[in-house]
């Protein structure tokens, strides 16, 4: 299936060109309340961030550490819900052509309704889906209905990850592949783990795409070190914790951008 370039694939194509490096930020929508939402994203954009990933609340999230399942749970109690995410985006987009992935467990979507979900987050304008619990060995018919509404989509390898593996995460991925730096659940890091490295070099090996690493960069010079090794530098639970520390100030947004700034500095100098 020919697909259209999206935001996702224009972003990596424009930064390869300028010879930069991206900055991808993940907040959970919803945290500290869905009207926050919007000029988060907005706010990570500014001190920033070139890609949002917007972490879908759920109930069991198995994958995240503390400070992100926290986060959900404020987001679910203050009333996020995917319908209200969805409209949540169609405001950023009133403002903003920053890619957007959809970043969730697969359990809402199915609740929602996979192919509803496709069509909604499409039209919405979401760039792409990742989901951190799909199966890459099922997940063809899945990227066949988010790609026939023009979505990429992401998949996770982790260092555990098979050579099999890695090729299916390839052959299931467009926009760019997620690495995950090292084994177990999301969660700030003293220093980022030995294993990105040679993760790196064994997905390049496989595929052109563009390589994202995550999980445990939380400072700027995790920043500048994911960025001699990869095409992207993720960055999740340092924002959140960072929006959990300050969810009650009149100077989230403001102070949110500045910290974003701080992170991906090494991105600019570089």
């Amino acid at each position: 299936m020919v697909q259209t370039a999206t935001r996702i694939g224009t972003l990596f194509a424009a930064r390869k060109s300028q010879g930069r490096k991206a900055f991808i930020a993940y907040l959970t929508a919803g945290d500290p309340s869905p009207a926050h939402t919007a000029s988060l994203v907005l706010a990570l954009e500014r001190g920033g961030a070139d890609l949002i990933e917007l972490g879908v609340p759920f109930s069991d999230p198995i994958a995240d550490g503390p400070v992100i399942q926290r986060a959900s749970e404020r987001a679910l109690s203050a009333g996020a819900t995917l319908t209200g995410l969805l409209e949540t985006v169609r405001e950023i987009r009133r403002h903003s052509e920053i890619p957007l992935l959809l970043f969730s467990y697969l359990n809402p979507l199915l609740r929602y309704g996979f192919d509803r979900l496709a069509r909604d987050a499409s039209a919405a304008g979401i760039d792409g889906v990742l989901l951190t619990d799909l199966s890459v060995e099922e997940a063809t018919d899945p990227v066949r209905r988010l790609r026939e509404h023009s979505l990429d989509t992401v998949f996770l390898a982790a260092p555990t990850s098979s050579d099999r593996r890695l090729r299916l995460v390839a052959e299931h991925s467009s926009g760019f592949v997620y690495l995950v730096s090292r084994t177990g659940v999301t969660g700030e890091q003293v220093s980022l783990s030995a294993a990105a490295a040679p993760l790196a070099a064994r997905m390049r090996a496989i595929t052109d795409l563009p390589l994202a690493v995550g999980f445990g960069v939380s400072t700027p010079d995790h920043v500048a070190e994911v960025a001699r090794i990869a095409d992207a530098v993720v960055v999740g639970s340092a924002l959140v914790k960072f929006i959990e520390a300050n969810a009650l100030s009149t100077s989230l947004a403001s102070g949110l951008e500045a910290f974003t700034r701080d992170l991906s500095a090494p991105l600019r100098a570089s």
